[in-house]
């Protein structure tokens, strides 16, 4: 792994050492697949050949391993949980999966090489025609580090860490929602809508932009609240500065469900509120030696346009 300094496209963002391999000198890596097993299993199968004539250790947990059929055997271990003690998680997945790989590793300096196999695909490291040189710049350490920001969340029921974004909705069936948002205790403004997004700059490419938000470069520090469907002509969108807490109140009549990440994390009871602030440097992700943020965002959104 390169450990040189950011580049001017990464301004902001910090370049890390791996962590120490475990088991004393011997190697050994986590592997996270998405849902769909046909997508990913002859990768998987190239992986571990690969693995094993690096004398690196793959590590599954047991739901992965029922996933794709496997048992424990020399150079594949299956336990309950992913061990922290590694040093790389390989995800063959879309951004879903890539997220569950950082949310695992939050904190752990664990960086996360992911070989794209959703449809967009933002934050993984290769595509899968490259497969075969992922896979083996993953075992060789031929990549550079990217260290990522996330939202520290506190909920009325329990505290949360977003990679991504943090979303709050209405419930299904509902009426509108009303949410007044402040920040350092100072009220900005309040909105009828049917929700909002608040992203990090790597969350600032998905549900964020489909809200119209701006998109935020990585390396800037803060976060962008966006609404969801807004009631209003005047409702904007709000780039949070780092070190300013948001809070956000729930007027309206009725709970609203909160997701972080895609996955659902509770509700927020009428009257109620929730707070988040801006986090540095909980994930690390992968990249190829020469990336730059605005070269992945033109290939991968002008994917799209095609």
């Amino acid at each position: 792994m390169n450990d040189s300094q950011p580049s001017r496209t990464a301004v902001g963002l910090k370049d890390v050492g791996a962590p120490a391999a475990a088991g004393g000198g011997s190697r050994h890596m986590s592997v996270l697949t998405h849902r769909r097993v046909a997508d990913t299993r002859a990768a998987l199968d190239r992986l571990r050949s690969a693995a094993a004539r690096a004398g690196v250790t793959l590590h599954l947990d047991a739901e992965e391993a029922a996933k794709h059929g496997l048992e424990p055997a020399p150079g594949l271990a299956i336990e309950e949980r992913t061990p922290a003690e590694v040093e790389l998680c390989v995800v063959l997945g879309g951004d879903g999966t890539i997220l569950r790989a950082l949310q695992r590793y939050a904190g752990t300096g664990v960086p996360v090489f992911a070989i794209n196999f959703g449809e967009i695909g933002f934050l993984a490291t290769v595509e899968p025609e490259d497969l075969d040189d992922g896979i083996r710049r993953a075992l060789t350490g031929d990549f550079e580090l990217m260290r990522l920001p996330a939202i520290a969340l506190e909920t009325p029921t329990c505290v949360a860490r977003a990679i991504n974004d943090v979303a709050i909705h209405r419930k299904v069936g509902e009426r509108v929602a009303e949410l007044a948002y402040a920040l350092d205790g100072e009220e900005v403004g309040s909105v009828r809508c049917d929700g909002l997004v608040v992203a990090t700059p790597a969350g600032s490419t998905g549900y964020n932009l489909a809200n119209g938000g701006p998109v935020l470069a990585w390396g800037v520090e803060g976060l962008v609240v966006s609404f969801i469907a807004p009631h209003s002509l005047t409702a904007r969108t709000l780039v949070v500065a780092p070190g300013d807490g948001l809070e956000i109140h729930n007027r309206s009549h009725e709970a609203l469900d909160v997701s972080v990440d895609g996955r659902p994390l509770c509700e927020i009871p009428a009257d109620g509120k929730i707070r988040a602030c801006f986090m540095d440097d909980v994930g690390t992700i992968a990249q190829l030696p020469g990336s730059s943020f605005y070269r992945r965002l033109r290939e991968k959104f002008g994917r799209l346009a095609r």
